[in-house]
């Protein structure tokens, strides 16, 4: 079987899996206990802050660790915004097209906080314009969020030029960079705030960070013991830091060679799909994409049916989401971008690995697809 949905989650490295192991095992430790075994612990846990620190582009102290990838995001959204209501500053910008996990956030606050909430328009694309967000801004704007690249269309923003608009305008600017991490450089974003998920990149699920720099204040979200310098209580995942912190230095010293060989395959594939199947049309930005990122529309096709075949050819894809794969609804990404709701529902991603694929894959896996919707066709 030959799994294509490595937006919803990748599979562990072995190398990860050797780095964790020992804290699931002999160093399992509390690292807030005043022990030897505890102190092990706490060691690797800073150690592994340390170096997710480096891979960011920020101090060690701006690394919290979260529950994964949604929880992170809340922290960024709802901790910041919360922590500005004093200060006056009512207001948060979200681009259209944000994950559900940055999206409920904002409306959580508007709905029990009074929060303003702008989403941002984005073109047919996917991008987001910086004249838009300029307009957008407010005095009273506590927080922008924009992810560098989108889960479902795999269109990559353009971050410098919007943090050059909200660092004129002194409003910081969160970035979710859950599905472009390893894929993209993030070191040099210049973000007050960035987002990581462990499992997009080959650690286990239930492991995130949110990175946010110091000169920004955040209010927690969890109440308790204080760990994460009181940004986020609960006992410390050691296994799962050290384990995020290892496959975020891996996915970055590889992110070059990947790219390019990914990125080969995965437009090979899209050009193969667009001549062998004459309804299909490609969603997102046609260059500024992940590289291993294709998502189309099937005109006059269910999206649901062509995964079906597909799967029955031995390819596991999806159409969209998995945090929304069971709302039954058109693709809230599509419908920004302009698309009917009917021709939102035909929609089908493919998202590749890290690994490269061997010659000869791309082309059979796009007649795999054409055959797959001509059999939910019924043609």
């Amino acid at each position: 079987m030959l799994y294509l949905d490595h937006a919803a989650t990748s599979p562990l490295r072995l190398e990860v899996r050797d780095a964790m192991l020992p804290y699931l095992t002999g160093a399992f430790g509390n690292p807030s206990s005043h022990h030897t075994v505890g102190e092990a612990a706490a060691q690797a846990l800073d150690e592994a802050r340390s170096r997710v620190a480096t891979v960011l582009g920020f101090r060690s102290g701006d690394v919290i660790f979260t529950g994964g990838g949604t929880e992170a995001n809340n922290l960024a959204v709802k901790g910041i915004v919360l922590a500005a209501l004093d200060r006056g500053r009512r207001h948060v910008i979200v681009s259209s097209i944000e994950h559900e996990s940055v999206l409920a956030p904002a409306d959580y606050l508007h709905r029990f906080h009074g929060v303003a909430v702008t989403h941002l328009p984005v073109d047919r694309t996917g991008r987001v314009s910086t004249d838009d967000l300029r307009r957008a801004l407010r005095e009273d704007t506590a927080l922008v969020s924009v992810d560098q690249a989108n889960n479902e269309i795999g269109t990559v923003q353009d971050i410098p030029a919007l943090r050059a608009v909200t660092s004129a305008a002194g409003v910081p600017l969160h970035v979710d960079a859950v599905q472009s991490a390893g894929w993209l450089p993030l070191r040099d974003l210049g973000a007050d705030a960035v987002t990581v998920a462990g499992h997009k990149i080959g650690a286990p699920q239930g492991i995130g960070v949110l990175a946010v720099r110091g000169r920004v204040p955040i209010e927690p979200l969890l109440h308790g013991g204080g760990q994460e310098r009181g940004r986020r209580s609960g006992t410390e995942n050691v296994a799962g830091a050290v384990a995020l912190a290892t496959a975020l230095e891996l996915a970055a010293s590889e992110q070059r060679a990947v790219h390019e060989a990914v990125g080969e395959a995965t437009t090979r594939f899209i050009e193969r799909v667009l001549t062998a199947v004459p309804q299909a049309a490609l969603t997102g930005h046609p260059h500024s994409r992940l590289p291993g990122s294709a998502s189309f529309t099937f005109a006059g096709v269910n999206g649901e049916t062509v995964l079906l075949e597909l799967e029955r050819r031995g390819i596991v894809s999806s159409s969209g989401s998995a945090c929304a794969a069971d709302s039954g609804e058109p693709s809230h990404v599509l419908l920004a971008c302009g698309f009917d709701p009917d021709l939102a529902q035909t929609a089908v991603r493919f998202t590749f690995g890290r690994a490269a694929l061997p010659p000869g894959v791309p082309d059979r896996l796009a007649d795999a697809v054409a055959d797959a919707v001509r059999a939910a066709a019924g043609t």
